[in-house]
């Protein structure tokens, strides 16, 4: 018989004897749904909620470094060349000063701040890669466009110096840029020559990257008067993730621990009890030429099997007690990975009777009544 024939056989057998045992399967599927909800709802809700938290966290607007210059400052644009190719840095991109910037349709309308925008990805802005073609076109936000008084973001807009531009859409203002709202930015090609900048923003790909980049970010602004520049990162928020995320994970992992371990002794248990029971089962197997080793994999893969099972079940009713409650849920690996983990536990914790019942002589066991 072959080697896949013979591990089917034996599957089989397992699957057999696990319906000839009602309730010893029972309690063995009882025990592992027990031990998958318990660490869904204690410890899985408390991952659920650290991904939460580190989420927000995550967003570009905590891993954000941003630069405001004044007009006599120095900056230019020509920190972008420094700034590519350094590790670490998700998006850069720089703004010019403000420049009043008025509805084109009408004279004497509100002015909003307009400004000219260099990078080499305009994807962080939401715009398309080619926004910045001729540099002529502008894009505004919703607070923007309600100001300037256009509506369906089509329009001109007229700068003091009568110089237009085109609006070209709507985009949603990222975290990172709230503090240019009411936001109107026209995307520029590269610069030929060095342009002054008045903002400089500097994403870090992640949160604990935050600090090494300030430094990184504060040696290549090579400005006239540092004086007249200002630095703001979100370092603390990133120390904050390193805190919620080690705590927490620390407690999840010492509760599921906790459960696993004292649910591997139950199963254990239970399957010692078991295989006493059977033990004159085994013993006529053994008669009859049975090895050690199926016999180890009999109760081994019956274990596998309720376990399986019961892990199913137990995940399934923890979800469905989340999803009641309004709490948060884990992520699906973290679901795979408890139900695997109580399927690998129970079945180890069964190694050790199966390995017993298997040690036992033949015809000791079929002299028992």
């Amino acid at each position: 018989m072959s080697g896949a024939r013979a591990l089917l056989a034996v599957v089989r057998e397992a699957f057999a004897s696990t319906i000839a045992q009602p309730v010893g399967s029972a309690i063995g599927l009882v025990v592992v749904a027990g031990m998958c909800a318990a660490v869904l709802l204690t410890s899985g809700r408390t991952v659920a909620a650290e991904q939460q938290v580190v989420a927000s966290i995550d967003s570009a607007g905590t891993r954000a470094i941003v630069v405001r210059a004044e007009a006599d400052a120095g900056l230019d644009t020509s920190v972008l060349d420094r700034l590519t190719g350094v590790d670490g840095v998700e998006w850069a991109g720089a703004f010019s000063l403000a420049e009043d910037a008025r509805n084109a349709a009408f004279a004497g309308g509100a002015p909003v701040p307009l400004r000219q925008a260099w990078s080499e990805d305009w994807r962080e802005l939401g715009l398309p890669a080619g926004a910045s073609a001729d540099g002529a076109v502008a894009f505004a936000s919703a607070t923007a466009l309600d100001r300037l008084g256009i509506d369906g973001a089509v329009g001109e807009l007229a700068l003091d110096d009568g110089r237009g531009y085109a609006v070209g859409g709507r985009i949603e203002t990222p975290e990172h840029l709230a503090f240019l709202e009411p936001l109107v930015v026209a995307p520029q090609p590269p610069a030929e020559r060095a342009a002054p900048v008045g903002a400089l923003v500097v994403i870090a790909s992640r949160p604990e990257l935050v600090a090494p980049l300030t430094g990184v970010v504060r040696s290549v602004l090579d400005v006239a008067d540092p004086t007249r520049v200002e630095l703001r990162t979100s370092e603390t928020l990133a120390a904050l993730r390193g805190l919620v995320e080690g705590q927490l994970g620390a407690f999840g992992r010492a509760l599921t621990l906790g459960i696993l371990g004292v649910s591997a002794v139950l199963v254990g248990v239970l399957q010692y009890g078991m295989v006493t029971l059977r033990r004159k089962d085994f013993g006529r197997r053994r008669a009859l030429g049975a090895s050690q080793r199926l016999v180890v994999a009999l109760v081994t893969i019956q274990t596998a099997i309720v376990a399986g099972v019961g892990a199913t079940a137990g995940s399934a009713l923890a979800i469905g007690a989340l999803a009641a409650a309004g709490d948060p849920l884990p992520g699906p690996r973290y679901l795979l990975g408890v139900g695997t983990l109580a399927v690998l536990v129970a079945t180890l914790a069964a190694v050790l009777p199966a390995v017993s019942a298997a040690r036992r002589e033949p015809i000791a066991e079929l002299r028992v009544p």
